[in-house]
């Protein structure tokens, strides 16, 4: 008994200093509140060594040989932009069909070799480009570019392994589109990007056959037409060598034109231009969005660092100001965010969230007051200067792999941009001021679209009495089709 009393005592003093500690930081936050941030850091990053091949191959390499790691990625200046909407996620099962078998080995035995090597093999395709990369110990160098090549020239796209790829695809997109945010996101690919989902549809995916992918293949995977970039512990002497020898005799296919995106023009300073509804009932969430494409101002733009210091303070990441209105201050949903997706001439901006059915029109009206205040506000520097380090900081953090300065280097190829971009992006971020950020949101922040899928009913009446100004379309979820252009059956 006497042992009980002295432990319960262990326990109520432990307690009370627990508290005590815990009060005592509380209130010591209180004070002094939060920790201002750090001097913004530099990035330097290893010159691009750029040689060309006479196929025209441009081989891009960058020195980095503190570890003995080292990424290849053929990068394809082609993708979903370069398909036509009946055929709607063509460019990504081409990627995808390289690494389930060439003519000397099968999908097995390219997972099993790459395995042996220790190393990763990785391939898609988006709307801008298309990719194909492998990563390994340099000593393995070799033999990882004798499978790259071999998967990317040799390709025997069996019709299996075609079928059974396009089975998975179907039954993935099958269930997502039953999810109002993936739907969401698809119905404004469409409605307001004037754009196919890059992902394709369930009919454009049960019309691409063999021979769509042999031509696709054939036409845009053509060396005059990619990059192949060698990043990590490799002289460019070697990456030289090692391409020539394995890509050296690639011949150039045929080259056609490629669809930027058409965008939308600005129209004004009304923020809403149209309100689409997909009714679908008994969701357990409404997903709530607003898009809008902006036309004349592509990835090349000097207004490319306004626009993504304007998305971090929006919405990207925990801090934002969508996350902080609609998650942390009134718990209508697990998270908002927002975002660009650029094209060489024109961009998609979007913000995105969940919520219940009930309170989705008082999010889409969150989410106006929000962009209204881009436009007509101001940005304090103690809020700038943070969402600012969060742009930098995970600049610096993808760089630190291989494989995330492949990607830099690639996406800057693929818009045709100068690699020396990578070592000037801190600068220009750290350039922009609250200024830059209004004079881009009153230009171009307006007359979007706001699209919500959910159960209509529940949110019906309040819609209409928060936005009685704008005519609102209803789409029935099972009357919808993604591929027509009214999206209806």
């Amino acid at each position: 008994m006497k042992r009980i009393l002295e432990l319960r005592s262990a326990l109520v003093i432990l307690f009370a200093i627990s508290a005590g500690l815990a009060l005592a930081t509380e209130t010591f936050a209180q004070i002094e509140g939060p920790p201002a941030p750090g001097a913004p850091r530099s990035v330097s990053i290893p010159p691009v060594k750029e040689s060309r091949l006479s196929n025209g191959l441009t081989v891009a390499v960058v020195e980095r040989r503190a570890v003995p790691i080292v990424t290849i990625q053929l990068m394809v200046k082609r993708g979903a932009s370069s398909e036509i909407d009946k055929k709607a996620g063509l460019a990504n099962l081409t990627a995808s069909m390289l690494t389930k078998g060439t003519k000397t080995r099968n999908a097995t035995q390219i997972a099993q070799e790459i395995e042996f090597l220790g190393g990763s093999i990785g391939n898609g395709a988006g709307w801008n480009n298309s990719n194909i990369s492998v990563t390994v110990t340099s000593d393995k160098l070799d033999q990882a570019m004798a499978i790259l090549a071999d998967v990317a020239l040799n390709p025997n796209f069996d019709q299996k392994e075609l079928d059974l790829l396009k089975s998975q695809t179907l039954d993935g997109l099958t269930y997502n589109l039953k999810q109002p945010g993936f739907l969401g996101n698809y119905v404004a690919s469409k409605y307001s990007f004037g754009e196919h989902p890059a992902g394709g549809t369930p009919v454009s995916l049960s019309l691409i056959k063999r021979e769509d992918v042999i031509d696709f293949h054939s036409k845009y995977y053509a060396p005059n037409n990619s990059v192949l970039i060698f990043a990590g512990d490799v002289a460019a002497e070697t990456a030289n060598a090692e391409t020539q020898k394995y890509f050296g005799a690639w011949r150039s296919g045929k080259r056609e034109s490629t669809n930027a995106g058409k965008g939308i023009v600005n129209a004004g300073r009304e923020l809403v231009n149209r309100i689409l509804v997909v009714d679908l009932p008994d969701s357990g969430q409404a997903s709530v969005t607003y898009a809008r494409g902006i036309s004349g101002i592509g990835r090349g733009s000097k207004q490319y660092t306004s626009a993504s210091v304007l998305n971090s303070v929006l919405g990207g990441g925990y801090s934002s100001r969508l996350n902080q209105e609609i998650r942390i201050k009134r718990g209508l949903s697990y998270g908002a965010g927002s975002s660009f997706a650029w094209r060489s001439n024109a961009v998609n901006f979007g913000t995105r969230t969940q919520t219940k059915n009930e309170s989705a029109a008082e999010v889409a009206e969150l989410v106006m007051t929000e962009l209204e205040k881009l436009a007509t506000g101001s940005i304090a520097e103690t809020e700038l200067v943070p969402r600012k380090s969060v742009l930098t900081g995970n600049f610096g953090r993808n760089l630190e792999t291989t494989e995330g300065l492949a990607n830099a280097i690639g996406d800057l190829y693929s818009f045709g941009l100068p690699a020396s971009e990578l070592n000037t992006y801190i600068t220009n971020v750290n350039a922009v001021r609250d200024a830059d950020i209004g004079s881009f949101a009153r230009a171009n922040i307006n007359s979007g679209d706001i699209v919500i899928v959910g159960d209509y009913a529940k949110f019906k009446d309040d819609l209409a009495r928060r936005f009685p100004k704008t005519k609102i379309k209803v789409i029935k979820a099972s009357e919808l089709d993604l591929t027509a252009g009214d999206l209806t059956k």
